[in-house]
């Protein structure tokens, strides 16, 4: 099951669609999904989380918690929307499109991909560009 929660004012229009293509990544590398919450909030929230757990004194877009067993896909993703946004920005890549970056990007930790190296972040990218590319809202 995945849930969507909001901390802000911030609302996805497109939860099905989101549901069934996160639901076919972690299917098309051999996974289920257990319980995925994503907890859509703001910088400030986001940042609480990031110093209180992770000791990072840092704004980020994303983090997750992961309670993956096995085959079975579990976790907790929080997405700060205001950092995505100005991400955004900086990437020269729409709102939207950086989002769903965002939100297979949590994902995909938990199928077993890093991202702390060079070459971790680079097969990050590429996972992220793959699952991106069948995505399909109509």
């Amino acid at each position: 099951m995945i849930t969507f929660n909001y901390e802000t004012a911030f609302k996805l229009d497109t939860e099905n669609f989101l549901e069934y293509w996160i639901d076919s990544v972690v299917c098309s590398k051999g996974f289920e999904i257990g319980e995925i919450n994503y907890i859509f909030c703001d910088d400030e929230y986001l940042h609480k989380l990031n110093v209180e757990f992770l000791d990072h004194d840092t704004l980020t877009d994303v983090i997750s918690f992961d309670y993956t067993l096995g085959k079975l896909v579990s976790g907790d993703i929080y997405i700060s929307v205001q950092r995505v946004k100005d991400n955004a920005k900086d990437f020269n890549s729409s709102f939207t499109d950086e989002l769903h970056r965002v939100m297979i990007h949590g994902v995909l930790h938990y199928l077993g991909h890093k991202d702390k190296s060079k070459e971790e972040k680079e097969k990050m990218r590429s996972a992220e560009n793959l699952a991106l590319s069948k995505l399909i809202i109509s």
